[in-house]
């Protein structure tokens, strides 16, 4: 049973949510604690942007007649802050772009955030240390709150309550004691490298959720957990390379959010930590944080280190929250979306796991920075096998792909991007794999082939999962054409753009023999088999593509012998 995959742009199961870019010049919010800078920054971006300034404590003493002070005194928090919403919707909504300063208060009232965002305006945060504010507010005792109090508890009770909600700013910057014209302008310059994350949106009928995408998401994936969980408490697993990179954000962005990380538990790089000795030690120690359902399990890191994490979210407890932060383009593009978890064994890669879905992927394109060469052009294996599964996106990798292994931002957002849209499509439609041809099954073109390769490596490094794809979406594409499926020229189209984008495309090219018998029986025991039958799947033209298990064992050992295995 075949099936076109091409998708177009409000694909069933992937409505892309997020605008790529906001108009030239919206409003602009700056958000933050009592002596953060907001008026006096505010003051000076206005100047430099061209645009008229307002601050909205001034707006409302202004409309109400009388201090902000005396407003608390007669009338309570309540009534002033629904006269401060109030005002800052009909500031942002005047007409005109304007840069705001707000109370530091505002934006802990969920209607007057949902006002500001829902003004399309850009909401920054000024974010401070304590040591800063401490200085900044000396002698304020025409603020309430600080009125025969000591600052510094003040500070750190506001800071508490407030931060989880300024953690949701559109924009953070940290400030320090320098020159405001030198923070003036490093905000202008973080607002004109702003561009809001793309969103797409999984809609499952039990557990959907959302899939982030851009630079920069990770610093935000505190808050972006705080809308969509429950507790506040959270357990990161990561590897030993992936962890002195980028741990330190997340955890700053958690903190921010006011999550408590209740342990933290690194793996060593590589396919063979997913195995069932680093699965126990990570149940225990999630056990051991006093694991309720409530707990979040984070994985930050790549496929590996989603697949583990999620195996023992899935199995701890009988499910708790899930959210992946993959880190490699093979994981922001394939494995940390669509709910399969698991480890491998002796027997094959990926025998043992659960489907788990997540509550969240944030990838943070910006991490792909960091990768190896080599790790980067892995992952490219999985787009390239988005495009042959999709169409358009095939000619696309043609023309870009190496565009994209240079390191290219824009070509490896939309890299992500798309190949998200096209599983999140084909997950919606066969979560759990239950088709009996086509669905799910068809996003393991290449697979077949490919883990019997990286079986037989050992998963030890020798062989990254994404060069056994590539390797064997040339065999696929080869075994497509000699049943006169597809094209002749097929096969070397495909084989030339895995060269191009300096990913192996033969065995042959691989530093180790490989016996035939071997390889067809790890192919007989791979879990899309059926009755020790083999299942490919193969495809007549980019975007036409179907499972097939009539394929005799004769001509694929033929097609392996040819290139280069034993007997």
């Amino acid at each position: 049973m075949s099936r076109n995959l091409a998708q177009p742009d409000s694909a069933p199961g992937a409505a892309l949510q997020g605008p790529a870019a906001r108009a030239a010049q919206n409003s602009i919010v700056l958000v933050g604690m009592p002596g953060a800078g907001k008026s006096s920054i505010g003051r000076r971006l206005a100047a430099r942007l061209g645009l008229p300034f307002r601050d909205a404590d001034t707006e409302i003493e202004q409309a109400a007649g009388i201090p902000i002070a005396e407003i608390f005194a007669r009338y309570g928090e309540a009534h002033f802050r629904e006269g401060e919403r109030r005002v800052i919707a009909r500031l942002l909504n005047s007409g005109e772009p304007i840069v705001l300063a707000t109370g530091g208060g505002a934006y802990v009232d969920p209607r007057s955030r949902a006002a500001i965002r829902d003004s399309g305006a850009t909401a920054l945060w000024l974010k401070c240390r304590l040591s800063t504010l401490l200085r900044r507010v000396a002698g304020r005792d025409h603020r309430p709150m600080f009125v025969g109090q000591d600052p510094r508890e003040v500070l750190e009770r506001l800071m508490a309550a407030r931060h989880p909600a300024y953690a949701e700013a559109d924009v953070t910057l940290l400030c320090s004691d320098e020159p405001p014209e030198v923070t003036t302008r490093r905000v202008a310059e973080a607002l004109s490298a702003h561009r809001p994350p793309e969103r797409l949106h999984v809609a499952l009928s039990r557990n959907a959720y959302d899939i982030v995408i851009g630079e920069g998401v990770l610093r935000r994936a505190g808050a972006e957990m705080a809308q969509r969980l429950e507790g506040r408490r959270a357990v990161i697993v990561s590897d030993q390379s992936v962890a002195p990179l980028h741990l330190p954000t997340l955890r700053e962005s958690l903190a921010d959010a006011g999550f408590t990380v209740a342990g933290e538990f690194l793996v060593p790089p590589g396919e063979a930590s997913k195995c069932f000795t680093q699965f126990e030690r990570l149940v225990d120690g999630i056990l051991s944080a006093k694991a309720d359902r409530r707990l979040a399990v984070i994985a930050l890191g790549g496929g590996v280190v989603g697949d583990l994490a999620g195996f023992a979210a899935a199995a701890v407890l009988r499910g708790l929250p899930f959210v992946q932060c993959p880190t490699t383009l093979l994981a922001q593009v394939d494995s940390s979306v669509g709910g399969k978890t698991g480890i491998n064994t002796s027997h094959g890669k990926n025998l043992v796991g659960a489907f788990h879905q997540p509550r969240l992927v944030l990838a943070d394109t910006a991490t792909l920075r960091t990768l190896p060469p080599r790790e980067l052009r892995a992952g490219w294996a999985e787009v390239a096998k988005h495009g042959l599964l999709q169409g358009p996106l095939w000619e696309w990798c043609e023309s870009e792909g190496p565009r994209a292994m240079q390191g290219d931002p824009e070509a490896l957002a939309y890299a992500v991007l798309e190949s998200c849209r096209l599983k999140s499509a084909v997950v919606v439609d066969d979560e759990f794999e239950m088709k009996a041809e086509g669905g799910r099954a068809l996003l393991n073109l290449g697979h077949t082939f490919g883990h019997a390769l990286e079986a037989e490596c050992g998963y030890g490094g020798e062989l990254l999962h994404g060069e056994a794809v590539a390797i064997g979406l040339g065999l696929a594409t080869e075994l497509s054409a000699r049943l006169g499926l597809c094209s002749q020229e097929m096969p070397g189209r495909v084989r030339e753009h895995l060269r191009e984008v300096g990913l192996p495309n033969r065995i042959a090219a691989l530093p180790r023999r490989f016996s035939v018998e071997r390889l067809i029986a790890r192919m007989r025991a791979d879990k899309k088999a059926r009755d020790g039958a083999m299942r490919f799947v193969l495809l007549r033209a980019p975007g036409d593509v179907f499972t097939e298990s009539g394929v005799t064992e004769a001509m694929v050992r033929a097609l392996l012998s040819e290139e280069g295995c034993e007997p």
